[in-house]
């Protein structure tokens, strides 16, 4: 099993190769609704999941499933334009397939970004949660089978899942653009389902902020390989039973869409400052 794992790995990465020698610095994961941001990419070239070798396409409303390649401020950038969920029916290999392939490109940063629901009264539909930290109530790990040594350690440390001199760069981009957030901890569910009145009463007294049905695999998967981390949160909604509105995808949708201009000058902004925290030089 291990040793095809690494070979799937391969396999994606000599495709995209094939096809482009550009070697990313930053990868960035659009979630739900969030896909918009791609316009303000110049892109090299841009593959559908399904053609990709090992990825597997797409199913759920507002993941258009692309992977491109490009720049922004003359940085080279991978752009997942939609994600797979573990509640698709997916092993939790292949919900992290992608993030290892962007890896192996070159990648150092990793940007992922959500739909949550909020736990916080204090958050408002519209607002952007960067994540400080998550709890993972999936009921699995990416991780678990044999150790890919190539890849990372048999355990790695998961003190600093997203990076604090990152997370410090979130708030002042936010701060500068005006824009209304939280910083907080992500709760990790398998879904499909929404939650309980009573769930999110429980995952609010264990210290979530937020929860969704993303990013935790992705966030644990990216630590493995050593890469810098940063976790952003549109929030769609309150949880349930904090409002007694029924929840709806489309409302999740339509929170995304309604907050894209903001959200889209926050990732631009990132990308441009993801580097001056860190020893590496900005290079075109």
């Amino acid at each position: 099993m291990k040793d095809h794992l690494i070979e799937r790995l391969e396999e994606s990465v000599k495709f995209i190769r094939a096809r482009s020698h550009l070697k990313p610095r930053i990868g960035i994961v659009l979630g739900s609704g969030l896909g918009a941001f791609v316009n303000r990419v110049s892109t090299e070239v841009s593959f559908p999941f399904s053609e990709i070798p090992s990825f597997s396409p797409t199913t759920v409303e507002g993941h258009s499933g692309q992977l491109i390649l490009g720049h922004l401020h003359k940085i080279p950038i991978a752009v997942l334009q939609g994600r797979v969920h573990y509640y698709e029916g997916h092993s939790m290999d292949t919900v992290v397939h992608p993030i290892r392939t962007l890896s192996l490109l070159g990648i150092e940063v990793l940007l992922l970004t959500n739909s949550a629901g909020g736990l916080n009264p204090k958050m408002r539909a519209g607002d952007l949660m960067i994540l400080s930290d998550h709890i993972n109530l999936m009921g699995s790990n990416p991780l678990m089978g044999p150790n890919l040594k190539q890849l990372g350690p048999r355990f790695p440390d998961m003190s600093e899942p997203y990076d604090a001199r990152l997370i410090k760069t979130s708030v002042k981009i936010m701060k500068k653009l005006g824009i209304s957030h939280h910083v907080g901890v992500y709760c990790g569910l398998s879904g499909p389902t929404y939650e309980t009145p009573a769930e999110v009463r429980y995952l609010q007294k264990i210290g979530g902020d937020a929860v969704g049905m993303s990013t935790v695999p992705e966030t644990i998967a990216a630590n493995h390989l050593g890469l810098r981390v940063a976790g952003v949160s549109c929030i769609s909604n309150l949880g349930s039973g904090l409002t007694g509105a029924k929840l709806s995808h489309q409302e999740v949708t339509d929170t995304a869409k309604r907050v894209e201009e903001p959200f889209c000058q926050f990732v631009d902004e990132f990308i441009g400052n993801a580097f001056l925290a860190s020893e590496t030089p900005v290079t075109s």
